[in-house]
């Protein structure tokens, strides 16, 4: 059983390997391995894999593998999707929102969680439970920037990872507030780089993210 506390702690390790984690969402798992190793070559070692395709749970298997890479899984809804990331070989969930039974679901199978929250009542009850490191989604549309500081006006002891609409154009906007740990991001592993396999060209985005704020 993990505690709320000790996933915190754990999510806020993760949290500070780089400043972008790359939001995965991968249709072939054959292209899974040399993304993941272009993206951690890069500097991004943390990769979210959403399991929004039918190859989800194979592409985090795969990318498992790759020395140097810290796997998750997103979008974590169910606490089937909990048991089954977990089986795959995630190391850490991702989820937009969060419900007691997911909450509960990661404490028992010991997935630390990035649990979703978008206003201050979400974020409080979270950290209520033993949360204090938190994903903010979806961020652009909830305000963005602007509203994650404000948010941490009054919440000052809880972190976040912007996700939702970030950019190379605003990632800083994020990143530069005291509340904001990393930021995700998908531009890291465009879908036509990927299709034509271009590692090379994700690695190289890759490695301009991981400088971003640094």
């Amino acid at each position: 059983m993990m505690t709320p506390g000790q996933a915190s702690q754990r999510a806020r390790e993760i949290c500070g390997l780089a400043p972008i984690v790359p939001v995965l969402v991968v249709k072939d798992a054959a292209t899974a391995r040399p993304l993941a190793e272009a993206l951690v070559a890069g500097g991004l070692p943390a990769l979210e894999v959403t399991l929004r395709t039918p190859a989800a749970l194979d592409v985090i298997s795969e990318m498992a593998k790759v020395p140097g890479g810290v796997v998750g899984a997103g979008t974590l809804v169910t606490p089937a999707d909990v048991v089954a990331a977990k089986a795959a070989g995630a190391t850490f969930g991702v989820s937009p929102g969060a419900t007691d039974a997911l909450l509960a679901a990661c404490e028992e199978h010991e997935l630390p969680l990035l649990a979703g929250a978008a206003t201050a009542s979400e974020a409080m009850r979270l950290f209520e439970r033993g949360y204090d490191v938190l994903k903010f989604f979806p961020a652009e549309a909830s305000g963005g920037a602007p509203a994650l500081k404000a948010i941490g006006a009054p919440l000052p002891h809880i972190s976040f990872c912007p996700t939702g609409g970030v950019s190379p154009s605003n990632a800083m906007d994020y990143l530069s507030l005291p509340n904001v740990l990393c930021a995700g991001g998908s531009w890291v592993a465009p879908a036509d780089k990927v299709a034509a396999g271009d590692w090379a060209g994700i690695e190289t985005l890759a490695a301009e993210a991981s400088q971003l704020g640094r």
